[in-house]
């Protein structure tokens, strides 16, 4: 008597062709690329409604920020500006003028500092750097200048009154 070698109950029960199991059909694939085109177009979509209705148009309060006088040649300070948890960096240029810009790299939002001995801003997550004057790019894979701080003296007092791109000031 010939014994039938037994299949375990899971596979009489699932009927799955094993040599068709391995691959997976067009329609399959294509419906797959489809719901992940659908996800990733419906964050974006929800990123971009969230960041309009942040923006509501009012001016930006005016927050001091450091005492002239605290800071020397080649002396910087974190600081927030517009909100808590917006990190932005104060610098004292060697020239003795205040400069001020997010401390968000444009690249990745790494962290920059100031590198008083190159006199740039650093960025020591993929080695870029911008210029401590203008915010500009000098090297590296950021892709925009970083976004400046307007800044007013008012006596020994340094003030952030608004946030520019660049050349074109955003509020």
């Amino acid at each position: 008597m010939s014994r039938k070698p037994s299949l375990p109950l899971w596979r009489e029960e699932v009927s799955i062709d094993i040599a068709q199991e391995r691959w997976i059909a067009r329609r399959q694939f294509t419906r797959f690329l489809v719901l992940t085109s659908l996800g990733m177009l419906t964050g974006n979509l929800w990123i971009l409604l969230r960041a309009q209705m942040q923006d509501d148009g009012e001016p930006l309060a005016q927050r001091m920020i450091a005492r002239a006088s605290e800071l020397g040649l080649g002396d910087a300070i974190v600081f927030s500006y517009p909100h808590e948890g917006d990190d932005c960096l104060l610098v004292r240029t060697a020239a003795g003028d205040f400069v001020a810009y997010s401390q968000k790299c444009t690249h990745l939002s790494c962290a920059v500092y100031y590198a008083r001995e190159h006199d740039r801003l650093e960025c020591p997550c993929h080695d870029g750097a911008f210029s401590v004057r203008t915010g500009a790019v000098l090297y590296g894979p950021p892709p925009r200048p970083l976004p400046a701080v307007v800044l007013e003296q008012r006596g020994d007092e340094i003030w952030a009154v608004g946030v520019s791109s660049g050349a074109e000031e955003l509020r």
